[in-house]
């Protein structure tokens, strides 16, 4: 990250009122003759396709030399925790401990939840004033917001969701009550969506605005259902009848699930979207962050052949992967010795693979019971499909029979010193096991599933925190013990700073809701195992 200095957004955003004049001649003299009019907004969707393409463009931010931002909302708050990337840069200009040793640094963590309400939220507003309820634009812009908002409940937990735009000072919601509604939502969108794919065959929809999906209604459908499921997985720890309801309506929807590479969301440059990718500037262009020992372990013990997609060797031909956690390392070394993201200048944004859809139905079938064909083959499908994705064209069948584990000794690259770290690691293999208990068939689903959420590191992080699996290389230090305890995984984001200064009533309600202290060591709703 070059050393910048963020400054705070604003967390809530008014809707303004309108003024009606009394006369035309008054409408006239304050007309602004520059100003986009309320006819012209309506003309080929602008007014609803200029906040759906804002929106899009907020899930992940991305923009021209925008890598700070994406370093601290997904590579700092997510990335890290869950193994796939390590701090190598050591010191910014907030000091020498920050979230990699989980220390809690509020400009950091304050940012993902920010922005969320300036980029999605607010948008999504806009949007419903031209947009009814039952419109298409409306449908497709609710599982965007859904899609975006679930990622900001994932890291803090109660959120402002329902009461957004009422006041500067907003109520929260508990995370139970934002998942209720991401179904009621969801549900909404899919029926609407499926609707117009069923009586517009073949057509697209506001296809200009859309940089995912070219305004390809049908797959919006299959990532809907798709995002459905991983939601319903997500509470079934904590609530199985709400996931074992939600589960079986994505997966019997008639419309389907994401099931091939033209179903993979990826955000992709184009009408008039022009952006650097951030896991390359991040990564190679800034050497910040690396391959993290984690994914070195699993990778290189898997002979996995999607290592060459996902990182980059390093200077000596090898790849590499750090420590996370180490206070002050040596960065000249490290920056030389690491390997970096496999992601060019122009790379496009991935979003979700059509592999998560397979490893969601396989956890489905096994624990709650719900789906069809049987656990294995549909666990060897998400391997299959992730081998795609990553463009791995052969070798598939001889890593799904595999019986390689993960690597036990790792090397530390600052010191070339050898780390037994077989304790801390899953110790399943490629092969699917059908004579293994349900528990260690899960950790097989969950680790491989691990590998295929690649880079999404939000998205792994809490698979992580919701299953325990894969087991991961521990921090090097333990920065704040006071919110989490050592060999512990952290849990959460605190609550933004700007939140308590201005919404402290709210906030402080939040904590309530959150049903612990307002600590990174709390666990969410959801974190229930």
């Amino acid at each position: 990250m070059k050393n910048k200095v963020f400054s705070a957004v604003l967390c809530s955003v008014l809707a303004g009122g309108a003024l009606s004049s009394c006369t035309d001649s008054f409408q006239s003299w304050n007309t602004n003759p520059n100003e986009v009019t309320p006819e012209e907004m309506m003309y080929d969707n602008l007014a609803t396709g200029s906040n759906y393409a804002t929106m899009q463009r907020g899930v992940y931010t991305v923009g021209l030399d925008n890598g700070g931002t994406y370093q601290i909302t997904q590579m700092l708050t997510g990335d890290i925790f869950a193994g796939y990337f390590a701090d190598l840069k050591g010191t910014y200009n907030i000091g020498n401990l920050h979230l990699d040793h989980y220390f809690m640094v509020d400009h950091w963590y304050n940012m993902p939840f920010n922005l969320a309400y300036t980029r999605i939220m607010e948008p999504y507003r806009q949007l419903c004033t031209y947009a009814d309820e039952n419109s298409v634009d409306r449908a497709m812009a609710t599982v965007v917001r859904v899609f975006g908002m679930h990622r900001i409940t994932d890291k803090y937990g109660p959120i402002i969701y329902s009461k957004f735009g009422t006041d500067v000072q907003t109520g929260y919601d508990s995370q139970k009550d934002v998942y209720n509604s991401f179904f009621e939502e969801l549900d909404h969108a899919i029926e609407v969506l499926g609707t117009y794919v069923d009586q517009n065959p073949g057509k697209t929809y506001m296809a200009r605005y859309d940089n995912v999906y070219s305004g390809d209604v049908a797959r919006w459908v299959k990532f809907a259902n798709t995002l459905r499921l991983r939601l319903a997985m997500r509470v079934s720890y904590v609530d199985p009848a709400l996931a074992t309801a939600q589960a079986t309506a994505a997966i019997n929807e008639v419309h389907g699930l994401m099931s091939s590479v033209a179903d993979d969301a990826i955000l992709h440059q184009g009408n008039g979207l022009t952006f650097t990718n951030s896991l390359w500037e991040v990564t190679q262009s800034w050497a910040d962050l690396g391959m993290s020992a984690t994914a070195d372990c699993y990778l290189n013990g898997y002979n996995d052949p999607r290592l060459e997609k996902y990182y980059v060797k390093n200077t000596e031909g090898v790849y590499r992967g750090a420590r996370n956690g180490v206070v002050n390392p040596q960065s000249a070394l490290l920056q030389t010795k690491v390997s970096a993201a496999n992601f060019s200048q122009n790379s496009d944004q991935p979003w979700m693979k059509h592999a998560e859809a397979y490893f969601l139905q396989a956890e489905a079938k096994l624990r709650l019971g719900v789906g069809n064909g049987d656990v294995q083959s549909l666990y060897e499908e998400g391997v299959r499909a992730s081998f795609s994705s990553a463009g791995v064209n052969s070798g598939v069948d001889s890593y799904l029979a595999s019986t390689d584990l993960p690597v036990a000794s790792w090397v530390n690259p600052q010191g070339e010193r050898s780390v037994d770290v077989s304790s801390m690691l899953s110790q399943v293999t490629p092969a699917f096991d059908a004579t293994a208990s349900q528990e260690k068939q899960l950790e097989q689903i969950i680790t491989q599933k691990w590998i295929a959420l690649y880079p999404d590191g939000q998205e792994a992080w809490s698979e992580i925190r919701r299953t325990g699996y894969p087991g991961w290389v521990r921090i090097d230090s333990y920065a704040n013990t006071s919110e989490v305890v050592n060999n512990d995984i952290i849990r959460r984001l605190r609550f933004p700073s700007t939140e308590y200064s201005n919404n402290t009533a709210n906030v402080s309600e939040a904590v309530r809701l959150l049903g612990g202290s307002d600590i990174a060591g709390t666990h969410l709703w959801w974190d229930a195992k």
